[in-house]
Parts: C-alpha cells; sequence; structure tokens
C-alpha cells in the first residue's frame, strides 16, 4: 500500500507540477516573451500572493511525505489533488498557444526537473528525501525557472528568429512593386487597419497583418504565410511595448507610407516615459521615404506638436488647416453620420455603422490614405457604409433590451475618454461598466481618478470591477460629485452584469463596457 501510495502522490504531484508550469510559461507569453516585463508583472501586481496560492498545498505535501507514515502519505495525496484542482487551466481571454517556442521551453524545464531528480538520486541513503526536497525547490522556482529555461533558450530562440526574418526579407526582396503601408499609434492602429484595408480592397489586392500580429515576428510570419505575388499593398500594423520596436519592423519592410493613429501614456512601465511613446511611434515616419507620405492624426496633442520633416498628409476631426477633416457628426443607435472635407475643399457625406468621435477620427485616416492611392471620394462612400466594428472597440450591438457599447479592449485614457463622450450622447439610461486601466507605471493611481472625475456627467451609473483596482475611479467619481447610490462595486464582470438588470427601467439601456483586464491581470 505504502508503495502504491508514493507512485499515486508522484503522479499526482507531477500532474500539478506541470500544469503550475503550464499557467507560468502562459503569463511569460502573455507578456511577450520579455524577462523585464514578466518581472514588472509580478513586481506590480502582487502576483507572488497568486503564484503561493497555486503553489501552497504542494508546499504542505512534501512535509507530509517525508513524516513517512500512511497517514501523511495520504494527507500528501489529497494537498496534492488540490494543487491539480487549483491549477486547472482556466478559460483566458487569450489562451496559451503552444507555439515551437513555447512547447521548447517545457522540454527544457522537464530536463531540469530530470537532471535535477537524477543528481538527487546519487544521494546515497539519503536520497529519498533529497529528491522530495528537490521537487519542493523546483515547483517553488518554477516563477523564476522560467526566466533561466527563457536564458538557456536564447541562443537557439535568436537563431530561429533570425533565419525568419531573413526569409520574410527575401520575400519582400521579390516583390519590388509592393506598395507598404505602415500603422501605429498607442491605440486606434487595429481599427484603422482593418478600414483601410476595406476601403483600399475594391481597387487592390490588400494583404493586412491578421489580428494582433504587429510584433516583428508576428509581421515575418503574416510574410511567410500569406504574402502572395499577386499582392500590391501591405498593411502592416506596428505594436511596441519598447524603444526601437517600430524601428526593428520598418527595417524590415521598409514602408513607402505611414499613418500615427494616436500617441498616450499606454505601457508606461516599460517605456517609462512619454518622451519614449513619442520617439518610438515616429520611428515609422522615421522610416517613410521623402517620396512617401506620413498620415498624422492631428486631433493628438502629442503628434500634432512633434515637429518631423517629412511630407505630411494631417486629418482629423478638430481645428483648422487640416488636409482631411471629418465634421458634423451625429450619432444614433444605428450609427453616424458625418461630413468630409478632402484636401481640396470638396465636402462629402458619409454614414457607418460605428459610433463614436474616435470611430469617426480612424474612418478619417483610413478615408485619407485611401483617397490619396487614387481611390475618388466617392468611390468611398458605400466600403465606409459597410464597415464593421473590430470586436471590442466601441462595438454597437444588442443584448435584450440594452444598447452595448462594447470597448473592452485594453484601454487608455484618451480612449476611456472618447468612448465616455459617445456614451454621452446616448438619450437612453447610461451606464459605464469597467475594472478601470492597467500597465501605467506610476500613473496608474492619477490617470484611473482622472477618467473617474471625466466620467461623473457622462454617464447616470457606474458599475466597477473590483474594489481595490477601481479605487481611483471611485475617488475620481466622489470629487466630482457624483450620487454615491448611482456608484455600484462589485467582484467579477458577472456580477456587473447582474447588476445592470438590477437597475430601475427608468427608460431603455445603453452599458458601455471600458475595458476587460488582460488574463495577467485578471
Amino acid at each position: 500500500m505504502y508503495i502504491a501510495l508514493t507512485i499515486i502522490w508522484f503522479a499526482t504531484y507531477i500532474t500539478g507540477a506541470v500544469m503550475y508550469e503550464i499557467y507560468i510559461v502562459h503569463m511569460f507569453q502573455q507578456n511577450s516573451y520579455k524577462p523585464r516585463e514578466y518581472a514588472e508583472w509580478m513586481r506590480v501586481h502582487s502576483n507572488v500572493g497568486r503564484l503561493l496560492g497555486k503553489s501552497i498545498y504542494a508546499v504542505i505535501s512534501i512535509p507530509l511525505i517525508l513524516i513517512g507514515n500512511v497517514g501523511c502519505l495520504i494527507a500528501a495525496c489529497i494537498m496534492n489533488v488540490m494543487t491539480v484542482l487549483v491549477n486547472k487551466p482556466r478559460p483566458a481571454k487569450k489562451p496559451l498557444v503552444y507555439t515551437k517556442r513555447v512547447k521548447r521551453m517545457l522540454i527544457t524545464t522537464a530536463i531540469i526537473y530530470v537532471f535535477g531528480m537524477a543528481v538527487s538520486s546519487c544521494m546515497g541513503q539519503y536520497r529519498l528525501r533529497v529528491c522530495e526536497n528537490m521537487l519542493l525547490i523546483l515547483f517553488l522556482l518554477q516563477p523564476f525557472l522560467v526566466l533561466l529555461v527563457n536564458l538557456i533558450n536564447k541562443p537557439v530562440e535568436q537563431g530561429i528568429d533570425r533565419y525568419y526574418i531573413n526569409d520574410a526579407a527575401r520575400i519582400l526582396r521579390d516583390m519590388p512593386d509592393l506598395k507598404i503601408i505602415g500603422v501605429t499609434g498607442s491605440y486606434g492602429k487595429t481599427s484603422v487597419k482593418y478600414f483601410l484595408s476595406t476601403l483600399l480592397s475594391g481597387q487592390f489586392n490588400v494583404l493586412h497583418t491578421p489580428g494582433n500580429y504587429n510584433t516583428t515576428l508576428g509581421v515575418v510570419r503574416t510574410i511567410r504565410e500569406q504574402m502572395k505575388p499577386y499582392h500590391e499593398i501591405f498593411i502592416c500594423e506596428m505594436g511596441a511595448r519598447e524603444v526601437g520596436d517600430i524601428k526593428e519592423i520598418c527595417d524590415l519592410v521598409h514602408p513607402d507610407y505611414g499613418i500615427i493613429t494616436s500617441i498616450g501614456p499606454q505601457h508606461l512601465q516599460s517605456f517609462h516615459t512619454i518622451e519614449n511613446i513619442i520617439g518610438t511611434k515616429f520611428e515609422l515616419a522615421d522610416a517613410v521615404p521623402a517620396s512617401g507620405k506620413v498620415f498624422l492624426n492631428y486631433d493628438n496633442e502629442y503628434i500634432r506638436t512633434h515637429r518631423i520633416n517629412k511630407n505630411i498628409v494631417s486629418y482629423g476631426t478638430t481645428g483648422e488647416g487640416l488636409a482631411f477633416k471629418a465634421y458634423d457628426i451625429s450619432v444614433t443607435p444605428q450609427g453616424s453620420v458625418f461630413k468630409m472635407k478632402d484636401e481640396k475643399g470638396d465636402v462629402y457625406e458619409f454614414h457607418t455603422r460605428l459610433v463614436g468621435n474616435h470611430n469617426v477620427q480612424n474612418i478619417a485616416g483610413a478615408i485619407a490614405v485611401a483617397h490619396t492611392l487614387g481611390i475618388p471620394m466617392e468611390k468611398l462612400r458605400y466600403p465606409v457604409k459597410q464597415l464593421e466594428s473590430v470586436e471590442h472597440r466601441l462595438q454597437l450591438r444588442k443584448q435584450g433590451n440594452w444598447i452595448v457599447l462594447d470597448d473592452a479592449y485594453n484601454s487608455n485614457k484618451n480612449g476611456f475618454k472618447a468612448a465616455l463622450d459617445t456614451l454621452a450622447m446616448f438619450k437612453e439610461l447610461r451606464i459605464l461598466m469597467t475594472p478601470g486601466m492597467v500597465e501605467l507605471g506610476d500613473k496608474q493611481y492619477e490617470e484611473n481618478k482622472e477618467v473617474g472625475v471625466y466620467a461623473a456627467d457622462k454617464c447616470d451609473y457606474a458599475i466597477l470591477v473590483g474594489k481595490e483596482q477601481t479605487k481611483p475611479i471611485q475617488d475620481g467619481l466622489a470629487e466630482a460629485g457624483f450620487a454615491h447610490n448611482r456608484m455600484i462595486v462589485v467582484d467579477t464582470l458577472q456580477e456587473a452584469l447582474q447588476m445592470v438588470n438590477a437597475i430601475p427601467n427608468e427608460r431603455p439601456k445603453v452599458v458601455l463596457i471600458e475595458n476587460d483586464l488582460p488574463d495577467n491581470y485578471a
């Protein structure tokens, strides 16, 4: 019986360890495989406590098995079963993608475990206890072990990445007539990418980077797997978490045109200063040749005030002297109507299913690029009318008796305010639902409090998800005189949805869902 229980203990322990390791690797992937960002995630979000909760039963299991009697061994097995249960994979917004890199990390981790067991088994009469303690040490160190594994695998990963990058560069060299449009910004870049692709596809063979494939390797993968000789235009979304990220992509694709949609305090934890963010986004403008054009959203102060020696095409919804300007914007539950002035001063009316000034702003940018590339404004009316909301980016939909403005994609201050402005345009009962914003470094409290103050006269009810997480927004709402009985704090999104139903039906409801915490913060 003792031997059987020992086997059960070992099997359940390893199962729990594997599940725990998969969670750790998932978080490492969520942080772009970057050790500094992963370490910052652990530091900022109090993840030591979360990780302790995932390992506590395994920690208890080891002393129990070291006692050596059958009762303690049974208890140790129960502890291991608890470890398995708390580490059981749960539905995620962005599930772990079992890339070849992830598989190599898991294999390297397994080798370290086997090596540790092999060394422990050479410890003479104490080898059993040494092995058990080694298992405990490896389990507790797994959050840090992933960094060691990443370091061990780094030369291999760099070699593989270099091969793929060179292959993508070769494909682009073989297509000298391909026009490449780079799209970047703190927010709005994904929407502009999709809008622009729709507007151009009626006249050109267009390829765009799918989803969030906006890193160097994401762009490489798009080129290697999807680029065909018949493509005429490549729309390349460019994301960044550190200085130099945009330049790295530009050095690969060499954009003919660039569009910068916005700049704001996004990812300040990794950028540290707004100046670093500005410089990084304008790496795209730096890469555009003299024969190309840089399209700039002049509604954004950081963009408008940054001087560059390039051929600039300005667009926006406010200000004078813009090459392309959208104005007279009106919003209904069916979408938006706006007028658009082109570079010659001619005016056109556009209809879209999308709502919100910043959606119109993004459409204006796409129209500016498409028209500059030769498509008449008149011919852009129909595709603009057909534009669909990018999922979770101020997406207008019906949910039962409610109108939902789904802006759940990770939020930022300017985007948050723009969504609130859109909410304020509705005559229905206006409800804000949010867990607040994250990844803002030392501006976390300040930025969230600011949107709390701003929200006070934009909504009738505020449902805040997370007592501590939303404390700055609570403070901002209170400071602005928002009625306390209309501020509702809950623990989960599910509770928040239930509270919407509990709010009296004074009139039809419109619910703004602003931000949905990523898996590494949820």
